[in-house]
């Protein structure tokens, strides 16, 4: 049971003002009209406001003991973090020569009358590479026994080489057609201007042609994932036209004992749909590069600011022009001291100076404030003074390199809203964002810090328990990380510690792909470097993903009267993707609990809230297995059984009302 915290003065203002007019009596015995509209009345009630406002700041008091002991436990408030999303970059037309696009080009939403622009900045530099194509083949056959026609690339590129897109004849699914490149083309718009036989692709629809574009995942594995079409005119190969794709970050692997950045598309259609009669032939072949994307940040930056000269003394401090200031980056952001001969030092960011000597050219940032600090010096019981950190000599011109600020809530933009391109650029024709921003947050407040103040002590920088494991996980990365879970024995060895960790992801509802799913080695490497500093020396630490189980459920229902029969469908089919999540899933809607199986009474039960369902006839349940190539269904089981490291995802619902 929690404290109470008891108020130092509990008089309210009509308290003061009823006692006030019980003493006058006392005082001032001849005053005997105490009607409100008496002006002395007046006077007692003026007081007693102001009597009441002192009271209210005395009461105060104890806030600002428990905001001291924060501070003297050294507790920070967190800083604002910055929404990031994909910018990409359009060329007016594919150019001969490669291009760059600078690191910190700047991006913008439209300034209007009464918002202001909110500015996005790239993260680095990017290369639009012009596209060579080095390897074309067909294939068809099974994934693991495909047989490969190879044609001549260079023909093909001058209409020297025709051959049929589809390599059986009539064409048959999984047929393929493969382009190699030698040049790494992550993120880029691929252009592929083709010319065929008019027609010859008879017996499809047009406007939903039964193939896919894929590539090469860059992950450790092998599989294929599709890519988003941005521009078909060729009406499913049965005329010439111009086709462009987005690539994602590719892989170099190896196909039919040829090593290149694979592209390919693959015939894929289902049962009882229409395909191609013959095959289209390929007249003409073409290549090239229509743009890029790049990953941007809501920051502004700030290069060589001057923020004044030192005096010589302890303590000093000095304030950036722009706040809040985002993480700075050790390698780029830093203090510049430049002394009147001319030499520059370049001085060193710290937490704090507990562990600064005279010698080190140390200084803090406070990111809310922008207050950057120079270490003090305290004196001694024999008369010496202790200086922490060292200091700048006088005169000395106090730079920063450069700094980013910005962050917040108002970054998280939506889709194609960055259309601004606030750095000109020679043939760029025009800038968006494909999808939504994401991760914005605004720096902590004081209310939320009091709310962590129980973990903090609980833990003091010290991993012990699975709670101070978990809690330390999140600090070390926040906004980063989106579920951890701490398994010790005897789920594990003994002595041996895992953090399960699901990143964080923009997009939760829907399929969720296992490339989004990875844990990348940077986000890893920093948990477990945070972690490491504070572990027991005897504990192993491993920090990992958990095991994923994709599931895919048919679902049989009926719906309740006068209720759209494609509403309840699509409501269904968000509930599953919403409860079979491993991020958001769950009946707490906190995630799906690691190594707690899945039933189909679990179904049944979460489906039966949705407004518009009247019963549940039936629910099948399919554990779907990913073999880092593909996906395969497995037989249909009453339940889902998971390992004490495992946690569900959701790959498809059919949901079905009769």
């Amino acid at each position: 049971m929690g404290f109470e915290t008891p108020r130092l003065d509990d008089r309210s203002f009509n308290d003061i003002v009823e006692e006030a007019r019980a003493r006058i009596p006392l005082y001032t015995p001849e005053w005997t009209d105490h009607n409100l509209s008496d002006p002395g009345i007046t006077l007692i009630e003026l007081f007693a406001w102001m009597t009441d406002i002192v009271l209210y700041r005395l009461n105060r008091v104890p806030d600002k003991h428990f905001v001291k002991f924060m501070e003297l436990v050294g507790m920070q408030l967190q800083e604002a973090e910055p929404a990031r999303v994909e910018v990409t970059f359009w060329l007016s037309a594919p150019q001969p020569n490669p291009m760059t696009i600078p690191n910190g080009t700047e991006v913008s939403t439209p300034r209007t009358e009464t918002e202001p622009a909110i500015i996005f900045s790239t993260d680095g530099a990017m290369d639009i590479k012009v596209p060579k194509l080095k390897h074309l083949m067909t294939s068809s056959g099974a994934e693991e026994s495909r047989s490969f026609t190879i044609h001549n690339a260079a023909n093909a590129q001058e209409g020297f080489d025709k051959f049929p897109v589809f390599a059986s004849s009539p064409p048959t699914n999984n047929d393929a057609l493969y382009l190699g490149f030698d040049e790494d083309l992550s993120n880029h718009i691929l252009g592929i201007q083709l010319e065929v036989d008019v027609a010859e692709g008879a017996g499809i629809d047009p406007k939903h042609p039964p193939y896919v574009w894929e590539v090469m995942s860059a992950g450790t594995d092998q599989a294929w994932i599709p890519l988003d079409v941005d521009y078909d005119t060729t009406l499913g190969l049965n005329i010439g036209g111009l086709i462009r794709v987005h690539l994602p970050t590719l892989r170099r692997a190896s196909r039919n004992d040829q090593l290149a950045y694979w592209v390919r598309l693959r015939l894929d259609y289902d049962d009882g749909e229409t395909t191609y009669n013959v095959s289209p032939q390929i007249n003409r072949l073409e290549v090239s590069s229509w743009g890029g994307t790049i990953s941007a940040t809501n920051v502004t930056r700030v290069y060589n600011e001057v923020l004044g000269r030192s005096d010589g003394t302890p303590g000093q401090r000095f304030y950036l022009a722009h706040q809040p200031v985002i993480a700075r980056a050790a390698s780029e952001d830093y203090l510049v001291v430049k002394l009147e001969d001319g030499r520059v030092e370049r001085w060193q960011e710290v937490a704090d100076f507990s562990s600064s000597t005279a010698n080190d050219k140390h200084y803090t940032v406070d990111s809310n404030t922008g207050e950057v600090r120079f270490g003090p010096a305290m004196p001694q019981r024999d008369g010496s003074v202790h200086r922490f950190g060292a200091l700048p000599a006088k005169n000395a011109m106090i730079m920063m390199s450069a700094y980013r600020y910005g962050g917040g809530l108002v970054g998280n933009v939506a889709t194609n809203t960055l259309t601004v391109l606030k750095s000109a650029l020679p043939y760029i024709d025009r800038v968006t964002n494909r999808i939504s921003a994401s991760g914005g947050k605004n720096a902590e407040d004081i209310e939320y810090a009091k709310m962590r103040v129980p973990g903090y002590l609980r833990t003091l920088q010290r991993a012990v328990t699975t709670s101070d494991f978990e809690y330390l996980a999140r600090e070390a990365a926040p906004g980063l990380v989106g579920r951890v879970h701490c398994l010790q024995p005897p789920q594990t060895n003994r002595g041996e510690i895992q953090i399960l960790t699901i990143p964080q992801i923009p997009r939760l509802q829907g399929f969720i792909s296992p490339e989004s799913l990875e844990l990348n080695e940077e986000l890893r490497n920093t948990i477990q470097v945070y972690l490491d500093e504070r572990r027991l020396l005897s504990t192993m630490l491993h920090v990992v993903p958990p095991a994923y189980q994709w599931v895919e459920t048919e679902v049989r229902l009926r719906a309740a009267q006068h209720y759209d029969v494609e509403k309840v469908r699509q409501a269904v089919e968000n509930r599953l993707f919403e409860f079979i999540n491993p991020l958001v899933g769950g009946v707490d809607g906190k995630g799906w609990p690691f190594g707690r199986d899945l039933f189909i009474s679990d179904v049944m039960a979460v489906l039966s809230s949705v407004e518009g369902v009247t019963f549940i006839r039936s629910v099948k349940l399919y554990p779907i297995n990913y073999d880092k190539r593909w996906f395969t269904r497995g037989a249909e089981s009453q339940e889902i059984l998971l390992p004490a490291h495992g946690v569900v995802v959701s790959y498809q619902h059919n949901v079905i009302i009769e």
